[in-house]
């Protein structure tokens, strides 16, 4: 079947690349806007005295949490009050995600909520983005090479996303040695939900052969190593192959889209202020069995029940594994890896009926393999609970 593949525009990945990003930022301007996380001066302080000695023109901007509308806004006037010629995103996904956006209104007219989809006015961009070079410190989000940045909108509760293809970064830089620092929490959280974000394209509506290959290379990857570089966080091997995984994780959604496990994931984080990977993390067990008897009791043909258990035989390394031992492999790696229920966050079943309002009008439901009822959707959550 046809499809596109999109990714940023230059991507280098291994142990040690982040040592070119001066050489490499040199085509976009001596003036940056460098973002960084609160907790990251061991994997940004570097970078930065690479720059200045470099006689860059420097203005750090700390992204102190998840983006939201007015940490984006905030951004923009930094930089454009420093009139940056190019921006510089180093951290986990809320700093990348806050990058992309900031980027993305540095060269677009009005304001964020002008282009936000759901709650503002869903504009097109109509200009590429200033030039965005990222630097993930988390092997997760796979942001590095998507089109969209996620952001937090505390007065409505909910997280909604900036979308465009002119959002994708002009440069990735993928360097393993900025994750050996991640605690071990994050180090779970921010995995599995590489891990989902390597499942639901696989299944998706919006599958593809390249998406595929991607996937299928990047769930053993996973199941080999996360629960190493969650417990040996210095271990080379294990942190490159979570960084290569959640790269692939990143390319996988960008172009065959999600499903209902980020459907649910963006409104209980809106909702909650919970960890997005560990929310992704406790739905996705219960998601794919939700959906695997939804489509045996809908769509008992349908070749996703087939690709649910090739996913089986991914995680465990065993042919003959079926989907219920792929769904058994994956709550028991949440659990060894600390992953608490959805109540560890406050929530309740009296929050489920608004919650699946906002969630069966989330962009990523409309690539889950199969429509879930209300019914299966309440499901969901009373399972994750």
């Amino acid at each position: 079947m046809p499809f596109e593949f999109a990714s940023a525009g230059r991507l280098l990945f291994g142990a040690g690349t982040s040592a070119q990003l001066h050489a490499i930022a040199a085509a976009f301007g001596k003036r940056l806007l460098f973002l960084s996380g609160a907790h990251f001066a061991l994997q940004t302080a570097p970078l930065l005295d690479a720059l200045q000695g470099r006689g860059f023109e420097v203005t750090p901007f700390v992204v102190t949490g998840e983006p939201t509308i007015d940490l984006v806004r905030a951004g923009v006037a930094a930089g454009r009050e420093a009139a940056c010629t190019a921006v510089i995103a180093c951290g986990g996904g809320s700093v990348l995600d806050t990058g992309k956006a900031v980027a993305a209104l540095l060269a677009n007219d009005g304001d964020i909520l002008d282009y936000l989809e759901v709650i503002g006015g869903g504009r097109a961009l109509a200009q590429p983005s200033l030039p965005c070079i990222v630097l993930p410190t988390t092997a997760g989000t796979g942001t590095e090479v998507t089109r969209n940045a996620v952001i937090l909108s505390p007065e409505h509760r909910v997280k909604v996303s900036l979308r465009s293809i002119l959002l994708l970064p002009r440069v990735a830089i993928v360097d393993p040695e900025l994750t050996y620092s991640l605690p071990p929490a994050p180090t779970a959280a921010t995995g599995l939900d590489a891990l989902t974000q390597l499942i639901e394209p696989f299944v998706s509506a919006r599958a593809n052969a390249l998406v595929d290959a991607l996937c299928r290379d990047g769930i053993p990857l996973i199941a080999r190593h996360l629960e190493t570089a969650y417990r040996d966080g210095g271990n080379a091997a294990a942190r490159e192959a979570m960084s290569l995984a959640a790269c692939y994780g990143g390319l996988a959604l960008a172009n065959a889209g999600l499903g209902a496990v980020h459907g649910f994931a963006g409104v209980l984080g809106g909702y909650t202020g919970a960890p997005h990977g560990a929310v992704c993390a406790r739905l996705l067990p219960t998601v794919m069995a939700v959906n695997a008897d939804a489509l045996r009791a809908r769509r008992p043909d349908s070749d996703r029940l087939a690709r649910y258990r090739n996913i089986a035989c991914l995680l465990t390394g065993r042919p003959a594994a079926t989907l219920a031992d792929g769904i058994t492999f994956i709550r028991e790696l949440c659990a060894r890896l600390a992953i608490p229920p959805l109540s560890a966050y406050g929530i309740i079943s009296a929050d489920f009926p608004a919650l699946i309002t906002q969630a069966a009008e989330a962009s990523s439901m409309k690539a889950n393999p199969i429509t879930l009822t209300p019914e299966e959707m309440w499901q969901v959550l009373e399972n994750s609970l």
